[in-house]
């Protein structure tokens, strides 16, 4: 299909809103830049396509005495409030993708006109959904407009994860916050020695029209 995808990494009420099982400070001042993205891209049929947690008590990730690295506390539990996209980037009528394979003929009829996918995951990258490298490649997108939370978490993961598939990325930086300062800074480094692109929303919305 070619053009421009918006990527939007676990924009959730659990990472994002003060009292979020894993909210960190500074994560909803992102919020303006999330919302003109998505407008924008909803205005000019932009595909938009959402990552999730989609966490059971029951996945490998989640631990009651978390590492902070492999394992967290309970989060984004399947159901709850806290799993649900922020207002600011909730899609209106998404296409789910399973977490078990499905024919690609049947993927790219699905996605034929659609313009919001939505991936849940179990782990940090988001290519762990078994549909997940099919839709890339029926999308086949010019250049991936990424944005989220967290930098160096999730955005990083499927930063690297794109990567790793030659995609041209570009990160909207006040569209996403990190955890961790130094380690934000370090992913930074790293994008930008394989060639990610830098931008802002204002720039990325203007390009987007």
């Amino acid at each position: 299909m070619g053009g421009t995808i918006l990527w939007d990494v676990d924009t959730q009420v659990d990472f994002i809103e003060p009292g979020g099982k894993l909210y960190f400070d500074g994560a909803e001042e992102a919020r303006p830049a999330m919302a003109r993205l998505v407008g924008a891209a909803r205005a000019v049929g932009v595909v938009h396509l959402a990552s999730v947690d989609d966490h059971e008590l029951s996945d490998p990730e989640i631990s009651e005495e978390p590492d902070f690295e492999s394992t967290w506390p309970p989060h984004c539990l399947r159901g709850t409030r806290g799993a649900e996209k922020i207002p600011e980037t909730k899609q209106l009528d998404p296409l789910p993708l399973p977490l078990v394979p499905m024919p690609s003929s049947v993927l790219r009829r699905l996605l034929e006109g659609g313009r919001e996918v939505l991936v849940p995951k179990k782990h940090f990258d988001p290519f762990t959904n078994p549909n997940l490298e099919t839709v890339l490649d029926i999308l086949d997108p010019d250049e991936i407009v990424l944005f989220g939370v967290a930098t160096d978490v999730c955005d990083d993961a499927a930063v690297r994860a794109l990567l790793r598939r030659g995609r041209r990325v570009t990160f909207v930086e006040d569209a996403a916050r990190g955890v961790d300062a130094a380690r934000v800074a370090a992913c930074l480094t790293a994008w930008r020695e394989a060639e990610v692109v830098f931008t802002t929303s204002g720039e990325a919305v203007a390009q987007l029209g």
